[in-house]
């Protein structure tokens, strides 16, 4: 017996997906539509706590380790599953009745972000690291939280049908949300102060805000409404007993679930290295950039130009690559494409600050990058048990986010030994590993549909 623990589904048809139209289709949806808007919001904070704030420790003069380390600012991404199933469960007073749980918990976390971010500018890296860190580490927090929700909120306010729409859709706004803010941050960043960049960008998560207010509420968050067990009158024993009851549904049982699944431990190293060399690369792809000669407004508007159509184009490849060709298979081609196109940045280091070249080294990025991503967010939403919905996929996410912080706030040092061809050459063999367990994955535990229980498998 093979344990086929997920149930991943794929559009009604044929085996590798249905016909082109169907397949289209689901993008019409309203839900899946809002999820640009949310997906904008929740991209937006890690455009700002990547290229531009490399850029501005660059310009601070801070050495490529100490950049590379700065990476750990990002920690609460995989840290988020400690506090995700108090997010998950627990309502939030006036702002749950009035909002409903899911919504009212992201309009609670995007207040904190604007906040968290717009401080931002009060902080000067050249004189001091701790104040820039701080302030970093509370912004990714706040976006850490907000992510548990939105995430939550995606997969539960879908049908099964449009998980990959869905995924595709979120990633299209999550990357405009992200190169967008790099972008305006790197151009901003020639023209005016830093203390006046942080606000500019932080307004941006305004456009979450504004879609949460007219999204609906899921139905299965709606259904459990505010009865979280912690409240009502009865003897003092009694409230002991539904606190434990609620704490072991919130934060236990989405675990043991998890963790009863035969397979899970694999599952969750692949979802550790399946992006590992594309991490590694990300953190000193600015440093890269501006020490071979080129200007933040000439990345920025590169990356504006080209970068964006690119991943654009990239994120809804890969939706239209899972539906044909499946899960797994999709995972695969999309990972092996984006492993490869680290390559391209050999090409880019040989030919120096080479404007062409560098639209060409973006847009090879920017569309394996796009693909592989919804490939990503797609498997990890159909490994969520929907009763479940925000402990899981922030277990799932934060081993993700580990790979891109823990696991890569070595590059810098990396990069400070090696020249910057070898340095690429050593990312692209970084993404080997996931890529072999994958593989091996494929043969070992043949998925079929989304997993609401354990379904065995014949052999």
């Amino acid at each position: 017996m093979k344990a086929a623990w997920l149930r991943l589904g794929r559009p009604a048809g044929s085996a590798g997906g249905s016909g082109w139209r169907e397949t289209l289709a689901v993008y019409g949806d309203r839900r899946v539509l809002l999820l640009t808007l949310l997906g904008f919001a929740s991209g937006l904070p890690f455009g700002v706590l990547a290229e531009p704030l490399s850029a501005w420790l660059t310009e601070a003069g801070r050495a490529k380790t100490e950049i590379g380390l700065f990476a750990l600012v990002s920690l609460p991404y995989s840290l988020k599953v400690l506090w995700a199933p108090f997010v998950d469960r627990l309502p939030l007073p006036g702002l749950t009745r009035r909002f409903g749980r899911r919504r009212g918990w992201a309009l609670a976390t995007q207040v904190l972000l604007i906040a968290a971010l717009a401080s931002m500018g009060l902080a000067s890296p050249a004189e001091n690291l701790l104040l820039p860190a701080i302030l970093a580490t509370l912004a990714a927090t706040a976006s850490a939280s907000q992510d548990v929700v939105l995430d939550a909120y995606r997969v539960e306010v879908l049908d099964e049908r449009q998980l990959a729409a869905g995924a595709a859709t979120m990633v299209f706004g999550w990357r405009l949300g992200q190169v967008g803010a790099a972008a305006s941050g790197l151009i901003l960043a020639d023209v005016l102060p830093w203390s006046a960049v942080m606000p500019i960008l932080a307004a941006g998560i305004g456009v979450g805000v504004i879609a949460i207010l007219i999204a609906p509420e899921p139905q299965a968050a709606a259904g459990r409404g505010e009865g979280n067990g912690l409240v009502g009158g009865g003897r003092p024993a009694r409230r002991h007993v539904r606190l434990l009851a609620w704490l072991f549904e919130a934060a236990i049982r989405p675990l043991t679930d998890f963790f009863s699944r035969p397979g899970w431990l694999p599952v969750l190293l692949f979802i550790l290295l399946y992006k590992f060399g594309d991490a590694i690369l990300s953190v000193m792809k600015i440093p890269f950039f501006l020490e071979i000669g080129f200007t933040k407004t000439e990345i920025a508007e590169v990356v504006k130009l080209f970068g964006v159509v690119a991943i654009i184009g990239g994120g809804f490849i890969g939706g239209a690559v899972m539906a044909r060709l499946g899960m797994m298979k999709g995972l695969l081609v999309c990972g092996v494409l984006m492993a490869a196109s680290n390559l391209v940045f050999v090409l880019q280091a040989w030919a120096g600050a080479d404007v062409t070249m560098l639209a060409i080294t973006i847009a090879t990025e920017n569309i394996t990058t796009g693909m592989g991503t919804t490939a990503f967010v797609a498997y990890l939403s159909g490994l969520c048990n929907v009763a479940y919905t925000a402990t899981q996929y922030a277990l799932l996410t934060s081993l993700m986010a580990l790979s891109r912080t823990a696991l890569s706030s070595g590059a810098g040092w990396l990069a400070e030994r090696m020249s910057w061809p070898d340095f690429f050459i050593v990312t692209t063999l970084a993404a080997l590993p996931g890529l072999m367990l994958l593989v091996w994955m494929m043969h070992r535990y043949p998925l079929a549909g989304r997993p609401r229980t354990l379904v065995p498998d014949a052999d």
